[in-house]
């Protein structure tokens, strides 16, 4: 019993606090300009009169659900009876970016409200700023730490900022959004987003795309989100990789030997051949160091070529030595004029055969017991039987009968 009274008297409660104020729909209203939008006062009892001002429009806005006196501003709801003065606006402007305030007539009184208007204004292009500094060459070294700034001005209401590396999610640090008022010569309040992004930066780095894209209400499909950009550029010293293995080379011909390393700045490089030293474009005997060729992405091609290749060059122990001003590299290759590499696991055929010689076993001794069991095949044929006592004696009396 209790409880319904509670409920009655919060009902009453909330009636008696509707009669008193004006209620808005919606307490803010984030547009792009050019878009239609509806907004609406209401008051719990009949009004006498609807009057709307909006920022950016010169007059006072008298409005009536029986007549439309300004153009692209008409009514909007229940009537002036049902306690609701709105409005709908055509075709919002950026000068209508503001409070709009509604004055309702009640019983010799007037009421009001006001519904935030936000027309939104796109943003500024982005701009990256290096907060750590490369060389004069634009190169950062391997294991700086990169730092960098990204500002997106004059934005309303304020962009969101996220990071990219070669179109992926940079997944990085970054620091927390930091949103800036920055007034104008008109005293229109815009507002700029700031993001900060750093980590130790690797040969993996180097030459990836870093962006700065940013998010703003005003984004549509046939206006894209806005970005800035920046190729991040890395010194390091050739890259180590595993034990490289060339294979398919044909006995007495010219074997051409491969590998692609990573460096920058470019490396020089040198062939230890079970001692004999080539560096590169020199000749040696019957191997040829050819210069590093470059391939892009800081990837270079190493030829060796080797005329009238023997078996016993392919049990020789080929060192590659890549050095540049950061540092030097060993590679470890390996030469074969198999066809393939030898596999260290057994094929599909291998273990299909293996499992049908096992089936065909398992076959046969099953076979086998049912046979002795049975007393078929092989384990067939009579039985012997052994004389007893009793029958020797049988037979001896019939002998003496006779």
């Amino acid at each position: 019993m209790s409880r319904i009274v509670f409920v009655f008297l919060a009902a009453i409660l909330a009636d008696a606090l509707s009669f008193g104020q004006v209620n808005v729909e919606p307490n803010t209203a984030l547009l792009n300009e050019g878009d239609r939008t509806e907004l609406l006062c209401r008051y719990g009892r009949a009004i006498n009169y609807c009057r709307i001002e909006i920022p950016g429009e010169q007059k006072v806005l008298n409005l009536s659900p029986v007549w439309s006196k300004t153009p692209g501003f008409t009514y909007y709801g229940s009537g002036l009876n049902a306690g609701q003065c709105g409005v709908t606006i055509e075709r919002v402007k950026a000068s209508n970016n503001g409070q709009v305030k509604c004055s309702l007539g009640v019983e010799g009184e007037e009421l009001s409200g006001t519904i935030d208007l936000v027309v939104a204004l796109r943003p500024q292009q982005p701009i990256i700023e290096l907060i750590s500094k490369p060389n004069r060459d634009g190169f950062f070294s391997e294991s700086t730490e990169f730092h960098a700034r990204c500002s997106v001005r004059d934005g309303r209401p304020a962009a969101n900022i996220s990071w990219y590396i070669d179109n992926m999610p940079a997944n990085k640090r970054t620091s927390p959004l930091q949103v800036v008022a920055t007034p104008t010569h008109d005293n229109v309040e815009l507002s700029t987003s700031v993001q900060e992004i750093q980590w130790p930066l690797t040969a993996d780095d180097s030459n990836r795309k870093l962006v700065c894209r940013s998010h703003h209400q005003t984004d549509r499909e046939s206006v894209p989100p806005q970005e800035a950009a920046y190729i991040i550029n890395v010194r390091y010293a050739p890259v180590h990789q595993p034990e490289a293995s060339v294979y398919g080379l044909y006995l007495e011909h010219t074997a051409i030997v491969n590998i692609t390393i990573r460096a920058s700045p470019p490396p020089s490089i040198e062939w230890n051949i079970d001692g004999t030293i080539v560096s590169q474009g020199r000749t040696e005997g019957r191997y040829s160091a050819y210069e590093p060729q470059y391939v892009g992405n800081d990837e270079y091609n190493v030829t060796l070529a080797i005329a009238g290749l023997t078996l016993e060059d392919t049990t020789k122990t080929y060192n590659l030595r890549a050095s540049n001003e950061l540092g030097t590299t060993d590679y470890h290759v390996r030469i074969s004029s198999s066809s393939k590499p030898p596999s260290s696991s057994l094929d599909v055929a291998a273990i299909v055969g293996i499992v049908v010689a096992v089936a065909v076993l398992v076959l046969i001794v099953l076979l086998i017991l049912f046979a002795r069991a049975t007393g078929r095949w092989c384990f067939g044929g009579k039985s012997i039987k052994t004389p007893t006592n009793e029958t020797k004696t049988n037979n001896s009396s019939m002998l003496n009968l006779y």
